[in-house]
């Protein structure tokens, strides 16, 4: 990674080191990452993350027909109502990850960088005779997100609504919306606004307290709550039950939906075959092993790692998939890593883990 202007970036004035691979255009870190991290757990902190992908569901169907495609319960949402789904395959594979928020007489989805084709690709198909109208908003729209135990009273400095609770979203007079989330941490404030005035936005929002912070302090936190990212901490087997989004974005009471057997059955015969750990890494070496790398015991492999991140307090970290059946204290090999699982003491192991 090389440090250079990022775009859009000016309205700080600030020049940011450019994250790289599907997170290309965004900031991933500002100079001083573990601070930015700091800021982000003790303060707040605001996290560029416009390279996320928009699409909108307007039309009088749109709730009950994304309700009948999706893992979520979403036929009722309100006005102002945010959740998050899945999309599985036939076989209960996960294959698509969605931000829902409803407001506005129209759903809005906003999904990872490069997933707007797949996504709409996908609602079209379903569509049928519905009335519906998805549409690709990306280039329209874009995805700010400030952090950390002030970041309530940021958001208010900086003249944006503040919704009242997790899981709701308020509308903002110039255009977008502001929703309350429980993740990367608690007190997590997604901004989404028009991308003409996505500069001013975070102008406003670094004079309200918030340190501009790159996605790698967004990225440590996720990790350290165990959340895992569509394609880092997923492959093509993997199941909702295996990374905790049981509940959070699968719901167990609703009606049919695509690969919904396949959540039935584990969650009332068995345990998933893999599960989402965190790991910590030794420090042979300060370049971390990439999302994909496989994790061997033994000399043969149990498992893949997921997003590996340097953390403020923990240091070198890493989500991973792995075995269920290997020894919790086990010596793990990832690359040049030794690796140790951090056993998390409130995990359910069971198949009816909430997530």
């Amino acid at each position: 990674m090389t440090t250079q202007p990022v775009a859009n970036l000016h309205a700080v004035d600030l020049h940011a080191v450019a994250a790289e691979g599907r997170d290309a255009g965004v900031p991933w870190h500002y100079g001083d990452p573990l601070r930015e991290q700091r800021r982000l757990a003790t303060g707040a902190g605001v996290v560029d993350r416009r390279n996320r992908d928009v699409l909108v569901v307007p039309g009088p169907d749109r709730l009950p027909w994304l309700h009948s495609i999706c893992s979520q319960h979403v036929a009722a949402l309100a006005d102002g109502d945010s959740t998050e789904a899945l999309v599985l395959s036939p076989h209960g594979h996960v294959e698509q990850h969605w931000q829902l928020t409803e407001l506005g007489d129209q759903v809005w989805i906003d999904t990872e960088p490069g997933a707007a084709a797949e996504v709409l690709g996908y609602l079209r198909k379903m569509q049928f005779l519905k009335r519906v109208d998805p549409a690709d908003v990306s280039a329209e729209w874009a995805v700010l997100t400030v952090v950390g135990p002030a970041a309530g009273t940021v958001v208010a400095l900086a003249g944006l609504p503040v919704p009242p609770a997790v899981g709701r979203a308020v509308a903002i007079p110039a255009g977008g919306f502001v929703r309350l989330t429980p993740w990367p941490a608690p007190g997590a404030y997604d901004v989404i606004v028009p991308r003409p005035a996505a500069d001013a936005t975070l102008t406003a929002l670094a004079g309200a307290g918030a340190t501009p912070a790159g996605l790698w302090a967004f990225e440590a936190l996720r990790v350290e709550s165990r959340r895992p990212r569509l394609g880092a901490e997923t492959d093509h087997r993997t199941i909702p039950h295996e990374v905790g989004w049981i509940g959070a974005a699968v719901h167990l009471d609703k009606g049919c939906y695509r690969g919904q057997e396949t959540v039935a059955r584990v969650q009332n015969l068995g345990r998933p075959p893999r599960r989402l750990v965190l790991v910590h890494l030794s420090g042979e070496s300060d370049e971390l092993p990439a999302p994909g790398t496989p994790v061997e015991f033994a000399g043969r492999a149990v498992g893949f790692l997921g997003t590996a991140v340097h953390h403020f307090e923990l240091g070198p970290v890493a989500l991973a998939v792995l075995k269920r059946s290997l020894p919790s204290a086990a010596e793990l090999q990832v690359g040049r890593h030794v690796a140790l699982v951090d056993e998390d003491p409130a995990a359910d192991t069971g198949a009816g883990s909430p997530g």
